[in-house]
Order: C-alpha cells, then structure tokens, then sequence
C-alpha cells in the first residue's frame, strides 16, 4: 500500500477500461483492453498524478453490481495494471458494487474504493439505488481490509435524489458518522464542473478530505483546488473529452503542471 499525501491536493487520474465481457458494447477484443488500460495507468504515471483509480466506465448501461465476466475481467485488468505502476491504486466497480471493489483492492494490494452511492437513495436509469454505508463497512472488516480507504460520492453525478429536501450537508454528515474516509462531490454529469457553492457547502461541515469527482481541467484546477483537497481528473485528459479514448500525455500533464505551478506560487 502506498500513501496518497492530501496535503499536497492529489491529482487521482481515471483508468477507464474499455466495455467488458458481458456487457452491451464489449467487442471481443480483451488484449486491447487490457493494453489501453496499463497505457492509461503509465501515461498517468509519467505526467506526474498521485494516484489512478481503475474503473469499469465503458460497461454503460451499468447495473447496480457487476456480473461474473465483468468481475473476472476487471480482477485481471487491474493485477496486470497494478504491476505497471508504483501509484496508490483506487478501485470503482460501478455503478455501486461495492462487494466486488474491496475485494478486488484486497486482491490486488489496492489503496481506496471510490463507492458511488453510499448513504443517499438515488434513482438513475436502471432504477432506485439504495445506500450501501453499513453493508461496505461490515464487508471490509470481515475481509479484513479495513486499510482499504473508503472514498464516498454524495448525491453523486448521473443520479437524482429520491428525497430532494436532503441537503448537501446533510449528505456529508452521514458520510462522515457512518466511515467514510473521504467525501467525492461531482458535477451533474461527467465532464460538468463541481459547483464551487457545493465545494464550499461540504468543506464547510468536513472533517474529512473533500475530492472533486468531475469537471477538473488545467483551466480551472487552481480555483477548485483553492477549495477542495484533491481532484479525480479523467475526460479532461484524453482528446476530445472523450471517454474511450486513450489518455493524452500532454493533457494530463498540463492538469499536472497548472497544480504545480499554483501550488508553488
């Protein structure tokens, strides 16, 4: 296991793997799965992030956990990943499985989980999703990974709230009493930037490190960072903003650099 510093605003960078095994766009095609998902990590190394989380973007539409090939595929993506880079590793089997995330970190000698939907009750496409707060922290303790950092969204992106007179804050609070061990706060949408009245509302209230889950580019890192104590960066550092292709070495080191150069300022 490695330390992510967050006295230093870690810059998290996205290893999005391509669709997988059983899920609607998968299209045969494993070894380029894989090898864009250790070209990811590496390029993210070499442009100077602190940490990856490696996730399974491309099996959208997603279901709230993942099926037995999606497993399969990710546990061996990601060993093979992790063997590539000495960052901190974060795993995020989305939509919320929270199961398959911590025992793959476990597996893998992984750092965090990213958990999408931990105390709110949300409603996305494929549905209503319940908070799984107290199931993710029993199930760590019983596989013994309790120095596997949770990092939990609140009223994260892609989702409505069921209740839309819980606040943001409130939102935090629950995080905080029921473990969390950093809060994730997003934009509406991927690639939409974390409102700064959000940032501020939560910092307000955290006694934990606040994460910027969207939206984070080298145009904006240093007001967001002003506030928050780290960001996730993924679209903003491949071409286009698109998700599927490979990170951008140039676009992942400008993110880098625009930190550096505020934070030495």
């Amino acid at each position: 296991m490695k330390k992510l510093d967050f006295n230093k605003k870690p810059i998290i960078g996205m290893v999005h793997c391509l669709p997988l095994p059983g899920t609607m766009k998968f299209k045969d095609n494993l070894p380029e799965i894989t090898t864009q998902a250790i070209h990811d990590a590496k390029t993210l190394e070499k442009a100077g992030v602190d940490a990856i989380i490696i996730e399974n973007m491309g099996d959208d539409p997603f279901g709230v956990k993942l099926d037995i090939a999606q497993v399969t595929a990710l546990s061996a993506i990601s060993a093979l990943v992790a063997k590539e880079v000495s960052l901190p590793i974060g795993i995020d089997a989305a939509m919320n499985d929270y199961e398959t995330s911590l025992s793959l970190a476990k597996a893998i000698d992984a750092d965090f989980v990213r958990i999408p939907v931990f105390v709110d009750t949300v409603e996305f496409y494929g549905g209503i999703i319940n908070p799984v707060a107290r199931e993710a922290t029993l199930f760590r303790k019983q596989i013994n990974a309790e120095d596997i950092l949770i990092f939990a969204d609140i009223q994260v992106k892609h989702t409505h709230m069921v209740l839309s007179s819980v606040s943001i804050e409130d939102s935090a609070r629950s995080a905080m009493d029921c473990g969390a061990d950093a809060i994730i706060v997003t934009g509406t949408h991927i690639g939409v930037e974390t409102p700064m009245e959000i940032i501020k509302k939560v910092k307000s209230i955290a006694n934990i490190p606040v994460i910027i889950g969207s939206g984070v580019k080298a145009m904006n890192i240093k007001s967001q960072l002003d506030l928050a104590d780290g960001a996730i960066v993924g679209s903003s550092m491949k071409e286009g903003g698109i998700i599927s292709n490979p990170i951008s070495y140039k676009l992942a080191r400008d993110v880098v650099e625009a930190r550096n150069k505020e934070s030495e300022a």
